[in-house]
């Protein structure tokens, strides 16, 4: 019965405004959970709330990214044909490492934006968004950030990483590299002296699978639950 109101929901909400909406998933919900419909969208903001900024201080703390090798951001394919070949060069031994940890540092300074950012789109949250999460893929809350944040996430990433990169030398290193590797004479394709694009959607990706790891865990543990009112919403995805 549960699944098949579930089902129904576009039949339902066809033509009607939002309070008209609103009332009716009230109704139907009381009778299926006991819960209103604003109780389900809060528990969902609670749990999304909950996951988000765990996933973002994790990442934010020092090793964060690159303590944890499935979240260290790693250089892209052609830096490191340049750092491969640099590593006999003077001045450039261990060059590879010497970044990646840079890299991973500045992305470490720039997660500390993205809490605040999760909880604003967090609260634009809508009832059917919050009930389409509960009854949707296991990474629906995931999704739901992916699309309302991303944007905005990078223009708050992008600055702080950059300026991060500064911070920890990265940038002036990779510059370095990149311009004795061009200058080789026997370099065909020059390589891009910017690694701050790169770094910013790495460090989102990584920052949406840690999100998806802290949503995947309150749905399956009900431990991780830490409210009564997570553990009731989420009764009803157990029980579908």
């Amino acid at each position: 019965m549960r699944k098949l109101v579930f089902l129904l929901f576009p039949i339902l909400f066809f033509g009607c405004t939002p309070q008209q909406i609103n009332d009716t998933l009230n109704t139907v919900l009381s009778g299926t959970s006991g819960l209103s419909s604003d109780q389900i969208g809060n528990g969902l903001k609670e749990a999304l709330r909950i996951g988000a900024q765990a996933g973002a201080n994790e990442l934010s703390a020092p090793g964060g990214y690159f303590d944890d090798l499935a979240y260290r951001i790693l250089l892209p394919e052609e830096v490191r044909k340049v750092t491969d070949r640099l590593q006999g060069v003077p001045g450039f031994a261990n060059l590879e490492e010497v970044i990646i940890k840079k890299i991973n540092q500045g992305a470490e300074d720039a997660a500390q934006k993205a809490a605040p950012i999760f909880v604003s789109a967090i609260k634009q949250m809508t009832i059917q968004d919050a009930l389409g999460i509960l009854k949707g893929d296991r990474n629906a809350a995931t999704q739901y950030l992916q699309r309302t944040t991303s944007q905005n996430l990078y223009n708050e990433f992008s600055p702080v990483i950059s300026t991060s990169l500064d911070k920890f030398d990265a940038q002036k290193i990779w510059e370095d590299a990149a311009n004795a590797y061009n200058n080789f004479p026997l370099t065909r394709q020059p390589v891009n002296t910017n690694l701050a694009d790169h770094v910013t959607q790495k460090a989102l990706e990584g920052l949406f699978s840690k999100v998806a790891v802290k949503e995947e865990d309150i749905r399956q543990n009900v431990s991780s639950r830490t409210s009564e009112l997570l553990r009731k919403v989420f009764a009803l995805q157990d029980g579908e």
